[in-house]
């Protein structure tokens, strides 16, 4: 590896702040303690602005290049929110607070990106401007689309936009990424069949709301295996079913609920159709009534080309030959910075985290020795872009 020396040194310090932030974590946009320890790291190291309350509770430090020198501005993006489990890790910088943990590695993220701005602040070699962004509620809330939404890219400038995550299982060093659609979009759905309850020994008196959605559950089955191309990737999960309360009851009714999973816009708008028609039509065929409601959450997070092939040079010079996997295939897990890439062209590419627990498991720990790397890539991607 070609690790930037001078990151490499400020390891052990960036490794306390990630540590600091694990033991105290918040969620979605309740980020304040967070966002706070951002703000005052930014100030401290001489960043030229430092905004706060971008997207609710986001943080947004600007650093300029060369005095004089006149270039773009790219944006450089952390999360900085929690997750609702308990941790199990036993570490001594372990969550004090029960049922919410850093089991995704933002802690990790959020103090790559504040060692970066600590050395682009120091070293300014580059011309231009950069924007350290660190953003609230990306498990759920939305909070790269508040950004957005915000007017963040165009008060900050902003042209290109660049995003990391960490991934277990992928060794220390190394980085993937690939063109177009790498993780998905993530839809969810919910549905109430109503029918008429009763005695369980008199179902012909009844209308089962419970056969009938037993059968709707069967039939969203085939969404993906009759409905869709089977080379194109489609997910289709219900996840909630709630029904009835004593053995001797046919319930009114069955709410139940769901997630869509998919990596074009194609397999988005047909599973959403046919949802809707299966829930209609065979809840109307055992003589109930079938609604639901369906909403669009995060879009897919798609890579722009130009900019995927720089992140993966940039990846290799820190990592090395061959340590770059630029065909990484695509996860139908989601990510909201999807909706910074819709605003700007970008990349967003995974980090080796080494072989730790999976992320969003409550013995996950982010992996301090990927520091160095994720912080050179960082810098490096930085001082490249915004070359003279």
């Amino acid at each position: 590896m070609q690790l930037v020396e001078e990151v490499v040194s400020m390891k052990d310090e960036v490794a306390e702040w990630r540590r600091t932030l694990h033991a105290d974590p918040e969620l979605l946009f309740d980020v304040h303690n967070t966002a706070a320890f951002v703000a005052d790291k930014l100030k401290s190291f001489g960043c030229d602005e430092v905004v706060t309350g971008i997207g609710r509770t986001g943080v947004v430090g600007i650093i300029h290049g060369r005095p004089g020198g006149n270039g773009p501005a790219i944006g450089l993006r952390a999360d900085m929110d929690a997750l609702p489990i308990n941790e199990i890790t036993g570490v001594p910088w372990a969550s004090r607070t029960p049922g919410k943990m850093h089991a995704c590695g933002h802690d990790g993220h959020t103090a790559m990106l504040l060692g970066a701005a600590r050395h682009l602040a120091a070293t300014r070699n580059f011309t231009g401007s950069v924007a350290v962004i660190f953003q609230p509620a990306e498990e759920g809330g939305g909070g790269g689309r508040e950004m957005v939404n915000d007017g963040m890219m165009d008060r900050f400038g902003i042209t290109k936009v660049f995003g990391m995550h960490n991934l277990p299982g992928l060794p220390v060093g190394e980085f993937a990424i690939c063109k177009g659609p790498i993780m998905a979009a993530t839809d969810i759905f919910d549905v109430t069949i109503t029918g008429r309850g009763g005695h369980a020994a008199m179902p012909h008196q009844t209308v089962d709301p419970i056969v009938a959605a037993s059968a709707i559950v069967t039939a969203l089955q085939s969404i993906a295996s009759r409905n869709a191309d089977p080379l194109a990737s489609l997910v289709v999960s219900v996840t909630k079913f709630i029904a009835g309360s004593a053995y001797n009851v046919i319930p009114d009714k069955v709410e139940m609920a769901g997630t869509v999973r998919t990596l074009s816009p194609e397999m988005r708008d047909m599973a959403e159709t046919r949802i809707g028609e299966i829930v209609r039509s065979v809840a109307a065929a055992h003589g109930a009534e079938g609604t639901f409601n369906y909403i669009r959450n995060y879009p897919v997070t798609f890579n722009h080309a130009d900019e995927t092939d720089f992140a993966a040079d940039i990846a290799e010079s820190v990592a090395g030959s061959g340590k770059v996997e630029r065909k990484q295939p695509p996860t139908m897990g989601g990510e909201d910075f999807s909706f910074m890439l819709e605003a700007r062209p970008g990349a967003f590419i995974f980090m080796g985290n080494g072989d730790t627990a999976s992320l969003h498991h409550p013995a996950y720990d982010f992996n301090d020795d990927a520091i160095p790397v994720g912080v050179s890539y960082w810098v490096k991607l930085a001082e490249k872009a915004l070359a003279a």
